[in-house]
């Protein structure tokens, strides 16, 4: 497993098709930094990919960041976010919300393990969709 470091958190490389994004407690994500990560993912996976997003620390995303996102949807098939708390939850929801035209299949989990399980399962029968 390639782990990487970036100044705001680390990027794990799981599968060929999927990464674990993890972001650094108090961070502020800013559009740049958004972009800076779809980078790497689009550099080291195999397009379409899945994201599991793991928020094991406190952190939000500036406006023009949760947009930005939105602009990652021809590379991220799948995105699986593992909530911790309560407000972890609604912060995500919050994200979801903003993006809900660009239709995302995003789902948020409670442990790691099942979000991966569901990764994978849909990563591995994505052409069966």
């Amino acid at each position: 497993m390639k782990v990487f470091i970036l100044p705001f958190g680390k990027i794990k490389i799981l599968e060929s098709n999927i990464a674990e994004l993890i972001i650094n407690d108090t961070v502020v994500i800013d559009a740049e930094m958004v972009y800076a990560y779809r980078n790497l993912l689009q550099s080291h996976l195999v397009a379409p990919f899945s994201l599991l997003i793991n928020k094991e620390h406190g952190y939000s995303y500036t406006f023009d960041a949760q947009v930005a996102m939105g602009e990652l949807n021809d590379v991220i098939a799948f995105r699986a976010v593992v909530v911790y708390s309560q407000s972890a939850e609604m912060a995500t929801q919050i994200v979801m919300d903003i993006n809900k035209s660009n239709n995302w299949n995003i789902k948020i989990f409670r442990e790691r393990q099942a979000a991966l399980d569901w990764l994978l399962f849909n990563q591995n029968n994505k052409s069966a969709m």
